[in-house]
C-alpha cells in the first residue's frame, strides 16, 4: 500500500474549552497508483486526513507513511479547492516553482509547456493568475501538481464550486493527464457523482470520530465512467444511502456495501 494511516488519533483544542475528536485510533490504506476517493458529511476529518498525509500537521498518536516512509518526509503534490498560484509569478514560473534546481534550462521548458499543453493552456505561458479565469487557474494548478516529482497526489475537493460544464471539463482533462503519468492519488470530495467518475476505490467515512461507513470497489472502467452509464444510478442511491447512514453512525463502524 502506497499511503498508511496507522492508529491514528487527531483532537483539536484542548479539555478546558471543549475538544473535537477527528480520529481515534483510526486506520486506513490506500492502493498504489489507484485513485482513492474519501466522502463523508462537513467536519468528518477527510481534510485533516489529506493534511496530516502531506506532513501539514503532525497526529496526537499513530503512523502515516507515503511509500513506506514518514509522511512528513514524503515528497507529495497537494491540490487545494483554490489553485493556490503565486500572484506575482506567471503560469510558467509557478511550474517552474516546483522543478527540481539540477534540471537543465532547455528541459525544463519543455517540461512545462509539455504540461500546459496537456491541459490546454499552451496559449498562458506568460500570462499571470489575476489574468486567468477560475477555470483556467485551477488546470494551472494541476499542470503544477503532475509536474512535481512526487509519490503521491493528494486532492481538496479542487472541482467545488464550479459550473458543471468546466468541473467535467476539468475532469476530463485530469483523467487525460493522470492516465499518462500514473501515481496514487487520493482525492476527498463530497459529491457523489465526482466519486464514481474519478474513484477506483470509494470510502465513505461516518461522522467524527471518523470510521470508515461504507467502502466500494468502483465496477464501471475508468474509460467508461460517464454520468449516463447504466451503472451510476444504482451506484449513486448506494453511496447516497452509505453517506446517510454514515451521518447518522457517529463513532462506529457500519458496513453497509
Amino acid at each position: 500500500m502506497s499511503l498508511l494511516a496507522r492508529d491514528i488519533t487527531k483532537r483539536f483544542g484542548c479539555p478546558e474549552a471543549g475538544s473535537l475528536t477527528l480520529f481515534d485510533n483510526f486506520s486506513l490504506s490506500f492502493e498504489s497508483e489507484k485513485i482513492s476517493v474519501i466522502l463523508g458529511p462537513s467536519g468528518c476529518g477527510k481534510t485533516t486526513l489529506l493534511n496530516l498525509l502531506a506532513g501539514l500537521i503532525s497526529p496526537d498518536r499513530g503512523t502515516l507513511l507515503v511509500n513506506g516512509k514518514p509522511a512528513a518526509q514524503a515528497r507529495v503534490s497537494y491540490l487545494f479547492q483554490q489553485p493556490r498560484l503565486l500572484p506575482w509569478l506567471t503560469v510558467e514560473k509557478n511550474l517552474d516553482f516546483v522543478l527540481s534546481p539540477d534540471i537543465p534550462a532547455g528541459e525544463r521548458k519543455a517540461l512545462i509547456r509539455e504540461h500546459l499543453r496537456q491541459v490546454s493552456l499552451e496559449g498562458s505561458l506568460h500570462k499571470y493568475p489575476s489574468e486567468l479565469s477560475g477555470g483556467m487557474a485551477q488546470r494551472a494548478a494541476m499542470a503544477r501538481a503532475f509536474l512535481f516529482e512526487s509519490e503521491a497526489l493528494l486532492m481538496d475537493e479542487p472541482f467545488q464550486g464550479l459550473d458543471p460544464p468546466l468541473k467535467f471539463s476539468l475532469i476530463s482533462s485530469f483523467r487525460e493527464v493522470r492516465a499518462r503519468r500514473p501515481r496514487t492519488t487520493l482525492f476527498v470530495t463530497h459529491d457523489i457523482q465526482e466519486a464514481l467518475l474519478l474513484g477506483d476505490k470509494i470510502f465513505v467515512f461516518s461522522r467524527p470520530p471518523a470510521r470508515v461507513a461504507a467502502s466500494l470497489v468502483n465496477p464501471v472502467p475508468p474509460q467508461e465512467r460517464l454520468s449516463g452509464h447504466e451503472e451510476f444510478s444504482r451506484l449513486e442511491k448506494e453511496l447516497f444511502q452509505a453517506l446517510k447512514e454514515g451521518h447518522e453512525a457517529a463513532g462506529f463502524f457500519t458496513p453497509v456495501l
